[in-house]
């Protein structure tokens, strides 16, 4: 479903994205002594249609919307060719469906593919969308489509069209704050289960009831909800929150919604009407509310509260300081699939009518990432750093939480804010050491365990010291 790397190449250059996919492992770094500086809010719904399906394909579809998904950001102008940075209330964007989106913000700020970053919050009751897939699925003719295409292009639209709007009404960007503040009772480490040998026994999953397993410690997360804040003179404009943790509390019943996450978010935002508040999924491939969450309708308040109350203690350290300086750094990177992958195999299994929907649509994401890699299209993971006091990192996937607390020791001088959940295509990517440990993780994990140098080596690029 992928066009070979030519193809692609001259498809980007003739959409004017002159840097994204020139040349696997290429790194761009831009610093620019800032000048006068512009911010530019936007936010578009990105709701699906009623029948629209979730989390790709294999829970039931969209039926109702509790409250509807949005799609968040803020374009930077002055600093070069505009930079985007947006966050949106889906599953996932996977493949060429996370470029196309990528694009079309691109266009709406005036601005090229790799200037820009977008990261879903990952909700499970949302889109999970990657049109590779989709069209492999649609080939078979018999299964349900994963992703409604003609929406998916009035999406596009639709955010192309707020962007611009946007830039029509930017700001004078003065200042910028940081502040974290610990979150009581959500996240806790999926993965603390194990024998002897360190292999995972059993899964706290996003809920929980399992007595033995609630009673496990949390185990490895990153317990700080950090906040960036943007400030024309004094008056802030954008608040950007960084948690990590699956935000789900209870999915599958066919009801669109934000979640605890979102839905903290959204409280913010109805008391600070004059500031936009982003929130980002930071690395929760093995972070879940498991140890605090059962899954009860009960449940979902308790979190949003936690969440809310961690966002107004982080912002409450906020001290604006002024932006003098302004660094965007791209790497790019292509992770080996899996060679347990037999194409053939997978093609197999998503054409056996005898299976389920699920064992026949999994498969395509599958051959769509194996596709893509044979195609040589690479992954892009950014940075933005602000003066010598911030950095935003924008990483790819369901990355382990390990990678969020490394990236902060790459650069202890900085106060690091890490998105993940960007280009889904790998699925889960654990770090090497847990894949000798299996556990469902690994098992959707769509890269070699080198996967963990190359993504580490683009991290110490992102963030190094000018």
């Amino acid at each position: 479903m992928f066009v070979d790397r030519r193809e692609f190449l001259a498809t980007a250059l003739a959409a004017s994205i002159p840097t994204f996919g020139l040349e696997l492992g290429r790194s761009h770094a831009e610093e620019i002594q800032t000048g006068k500086l512009s911010i530019a809010p936007f936010q578009f719904d990105a709701t699906p249609p009623i029948g629209h399906s979730c989390c790709g394909g294999w829970i039931p579809n969209i039926s109702v919307v509790d409250d509807t998904l949005e799609a968040l950001g803020f374009v930077i102008l002055g600093a070069g060719q505009p930079l985007v940075v947006c966050a949106i209330d889906w599953t996932g964007l996977l493949n060429s469906s996370h470029l196309q989106f990528r694009q079309a913000l691109a266009e709406g700020a005036g601005t090229t593919a790799d200037r820009v970053a977008v990261h879903c919050v990952h909700q499970h009751n949302a889109p999970m969308a990657c049109s590779d897939a989709e069209k492999l699925v649609a080939a078979q003719g018999d299964l349900p489509h994963i992703l409604d295409l003609e929406f998916f292009a009035r999406l596009r639209e639709r955010g192309r069209t707020a962007v611009a709007a946007a830039i029509a009404k930017a700001r004078p960007l003065t200042h910028i704050a940081t502040g974290q503040a610990r979150v009581d009772r959500v996240a806790s480490n999926r993965r603390v289960s194990r024998d002897e040998q360190g292999r995972i026994k059993s899964m706290r999953g996003s809920a929980c009831k399992d007595p033995a397993l609630i009673a496990l410690p949390e185990g490895t997360i990153d317990p700080f909800l950090k906040t960036i804040a943007w400030y024309s003179g004094e008056t802030q404009v954008v608040a950007c929150h960084y948690y990590a943790t699956h935000p789900m509390s209870y999915y599958g019943d066919g009801r669109a919604t934000s979640d605890f996450a979102g839905l903290a978010r959204k409280q913010r935002q109805a008391e600070d009407p004059g500031c936009l508040h982003v929130y980002f999924t930071g690395c929760a491939g093995n972070v879940s509310a498991g140890k605090y969450n059962d899954g009860s309708k009960e449940a979902r308040p308790l979190l949003t509260q936690r969440v809310y109350e961690g966002i107004v203690a982080s912002e409450k350290e906020l001290q604006p300081r002024p932006l003098t300086h302004v660094a965007w750094r791209t790497q790019e990177l292509l992770p080996v699939a899996r060679k347990t992958f037999d194409a053939s195999q997978i093609e197999q299994a998503l054409a056996d009518r005898s299976q389920p929907v699920v064992n026949r649509n999994r498969p395509a994401y599958t051959l769509a990432w194996i596709r893509r890699v044979e195609a040589r299209l690479p992954i892009l993971v950014s940075s933005l750093l602000l003066n010598d006091q911030a950095a935003l990192l924008h990483l790819p996937a369901e990355c382990f939480i390990e990678y969020q607390l490394r990236a902060q020791s790459l650069a202890p001088q900085r106060f690091v804010a890490t998105a993940a959940y960007g280009d889904g295509g790998p699925w889960y990517i654990p770090v090497k050491e847990e894949y000798p440990n299996g556990g469902y993780e690994v098992g959707v994990a769509f890269c070699e365990p080198e996967v963990d140098d190359q993504l580490t080596t683009a991290m110490q690029g992102l963030l190094a010291s000018s």
